[in-house]
């Protein structure tokens, strides 16, 4: 079925109205990332493109003595600017480490992520966490018992609404009877080139969830999670060609794409230069039509 076109500027997460378009401030951390100054720089360029989603993680670093290095990046940024969560909704992550040698790990106790949510928060130096979302499913413990420490935090104040990421269709309805109305998103990994977790995104549609999709170019842009050795993008998709006849980035369109699949979808592309962020910002303003759709993903 062909997506309709639908309202692009602004989106819902709980009862919050964000930007449609987020910044994921993955790339600001980890290997390869710019300096200071160009990664305060690219959150402000951001914000003057009028995001209001910004998207980190407790283990969003490079060096394994870094931990938290992205969330207070962020927190400088804002407080710089004069800008807190009551503008800004930061949604951060726990449940995964980076040891520091380029793997990740993945820890789901309740214990760790308790005390992980309580530094994720004096990081960023709030009261409460806007969005605290488990990072990944840890096979080694019980989905529910993670979900039920979220589900502490939330009663504890600690966070203010419930995310998931990196969960399948069976994890969201679990993780809904466990948290009822507390949860509000879904971050999995979605674009053009990575389209199999469309049940999970149907699914969000569904329940009124935001659904945050993770490399959301992929197929146009490399993403920071990408391996070296990950090929390069096609050079010339039907999103290329359709970007020339509207005289915008692929990446403009590939963003337009998803904000055309449900209401629930705001996606968060990686930055690393306050041009790629207002890029990617200006994607709100664009609305493809149903025969531009079909022929984005036409066989």
């Amino acid at each position: 079925m062909t997506p309709t076109p639908v309202p692009t500027a602004v989106r819902a997460i709980g009862g919050i109205t964000v930007s449609a378009v987020g910044l994921g401030a993955m790339p600001l951390s980890v290997e390869g990332r710019p300096d200071r100054d160009q990664a305060v720089d690219t959150i402000h360029a951001a914000l003057d493109a009028g995001v209001t989603l910004i998207d980190t993680a407790d283990s969003y670093h490079w060096h394994a003595d870094e931990l938290g290095h992205n969330e207070r990046l962020i927190a400088r940024a804002l407080a710089a600017r004069g800008s807190g969560t009551d503008e800004v909704l930061v949604a951060t992550k726990g449940g995964r480490g980076r040891p520091g040698d380029g793997t990740w790990t993945v820890n789901g106790d309740p214990r760790h992520l308790r005390r992980a949510a309580e530094a994720s928060a004096a990081r960023l130096g709030v009261e409460a966490i806007g969005l605290y979302q488990l990072h990944k499913p840890d096979p080694a413990v019980p989905f529910a018992d993670s979900v039920g420490a979220l589900r502490d935090l939330a009663d504890a104040g600690t966070i203010r609404m419930v995310g998931l990421s990196n969960v399948d269709h069976e994890q969201i309805r679990t993780a809904r009877r466990i948290l009822g109305p507390r949860l509000v998103s879904v971050q999995n990994r979605f674009s053009p080139a990575h389209p199999a977790t469309r049940d999970t995104l149907d699914l969000c549609t569904e329940l009124g969830l935001a659904f945050l999709p993770w490399s959301p170019l992929g197929g146009i842009s490399l993403s920071a999670v990408d391996d070296p050795g990950t090929s390069a993008p096609a050079p010339d998709t039907p999103f290329h060609t359709l970007a020339r006849a509207h005289g915008v980035s692929p990446q403009q369109i590939c963003l337009a794409w998803h904000l055309a699949q449900s209401p629930a979808v705001i996606p968060i592309p990686g930055a690393r230069r306050p041009a790629s962020i207002r890029d990617s910002a200006a994607a709100t303003g664009l609305t493809l039509s149903a025969q531009e759709l079909a022929e984005l993903t036409a066989p």
